[in-house]
């Protein structure tokens, strides 16, 4: 039993590498694939009568180590200069103000449709509004790279301020002045942790000789974030930080205490760890996705209660998309399309309390959703023309 356990997720993960390396040609996301090869094998396991055992609980730990080290992966790429300070900005505008407008336009409808008050309905909305970036980096790896640069940072600030406002939101009772404080004190706490963290975990990584040192790290980088977590602060701000700070040691040299970490040598260690993250990131975001697809029933894909829902949600994510990108006159194609639901909308799902769950956000709206968005990136990726023509002159 052993050796077919262990076969079979080697397998699994031999059929996802080859969808990743795939995925550049096709346009087919990975996710979509991996989705419906966890479908598969749980229907390959019912056809022989295969008992296995129930996996649920394991989901969201898989999702929180597979958020952690993708946001690490890609915030590690990102390069931080004072040139770069409007297009940041810029990219943390096109992040906020969509989770803002659909949450608050979408929490109305399922109010209205529901019933149940308009705080449970923004509980329900706020993960609908988060675009994945453990979808949408591994799919910009393709792009050129100002609008690869551009999806990295728009779907990380995103997975950040969507887990904020939902924390805000869900474990809150109430709006006072005392819990907007509170709030506002827990993101400069979690900054001021994140700057003594960054600067001990950098350090440890100069001074460590010993074989075995980027585990510790990449455990210690999990634990920080855990351990925020428990205090409701927002931990991936931490992670953001971290990897932005071990990504731009260049740009830092002229401080005194990171020229004590000797960033010739550092930035060497950086390299590796950078491959080891992005492995682990492979991974974990695999099993995770095959998982959720092994999970899903066949009922709830084409449930036809929620796909009208569904359908709404997607046509508006995409319209407000386009609206804002030409606001701020932002290239359309292919940044348009680049907007898919996954990781972090089914562990914020996940995370509703049960007295805040409503009727209409259910199982299905959110694999629907999923699919749905998943495939319009596929769309927009392969009638990309222009991407494509820049990439084939660069590697020529």
């Amino acid at each position: 039993m052993t050796t077919t356990i262990i076969v079979s997720i080697v397998l699994l993960l031999l059929f996802a590498y080859i969808f990743d390396l795939s995925s550049s040609r096709t346009k087919i996301p990975s996710v979509i694939l991996l989705l419906f090869l966890g479908w598969g094998v749980k229907q390959t396991a019912t056809l022989l009568d295969i008992e296995i055992p129930n996996l649920t609980s394991v989901l969201p730990i898989l999702g929180t180590i597979g958020l952690i080290l993708i946001v690490l992966e890609g915030s590690l790429e990102l390069e931080l200069t004072r040139s770069k300070i409007p297009f940041v900005k810029k990219s943390a505008l096109v992040a906020f103000i969509p989770i803002i407008v659909i949450s608050l336009g979408l929490a109305y409808v399922i109010h209205y449709y529901s019933g149940i008050s308009y705080k449970a309905a923004l509980s329900n909305a706020i993960p609908l509004a988060v675009i994945s970036s453990s979808i949408a980096i591994p799919s910009a790896q393709n792009l050129i790279s100002k609008n690869k640069e551009f999806i990295t940072y728009e779907s990380s600030m995103s997975d950040i301020f969507g887990v904020i406002l939902f924390n805000f939101v869900t474990f809150n009772d109430y709006f006072t002045f005392q819990s907007v404080s509170m709030f506002f004190g827990q993101i400069v706490l979690i900054i001021i942790i994140s700057f003594i963290a960054t600067l001990g975990l950098a350090f440890l990584l100069s001074k460590i000789k010993h074989s075995v040192k980027f585990a510790p790290i990449i455990l210690l980088v999990i634990l920080i974030y855990e351990i925020s977590k428990i205090y409701n602060l927002p931990a991936l701000v931490f992670i953001l930080l971290f990897g932005i700070f071990l990504g731009n040691l260049d740009e830092l040299k002229h401080i005194k205490f990171i020229q004590r970490l000797r960033p010739d040598i550092l930035n060497n260690e950086v390299h590796k760890f950078k491959d080891l993250t992005a492995e682990m990131a492979f991974l974990i975001r695999a099993l995770f996705f095959i998982l959720f697809g092994f999970l899903i029933e066949t009922a709830e894909i084409i449930n036809t209660d929620t796909i009208v829902w569904a359908l709404g949600i997607t046509i508006g994510i995409f319209a407000i998309r386009y609206l804002l990108l030409k606001l701020f006159k932002i290239e359309i194609s292919p940044l348009l399309y680049i907007a898919p639901r996954g990781l972090i909308t089914i562990l914020l799902f996940l995370s509703i309390p049960l007295k805040l769950v409503s009727p209409i956000v259910n199982n299905s709206l959110i694999i629907q959703v999923i699919i749905l968005t998943a495939l319009v990136m596929m769309m927009g990726l392969l009638f990309n023309k222009k991407d494509a023509k820049e990439t084939e002159k660069f590697e020529q």
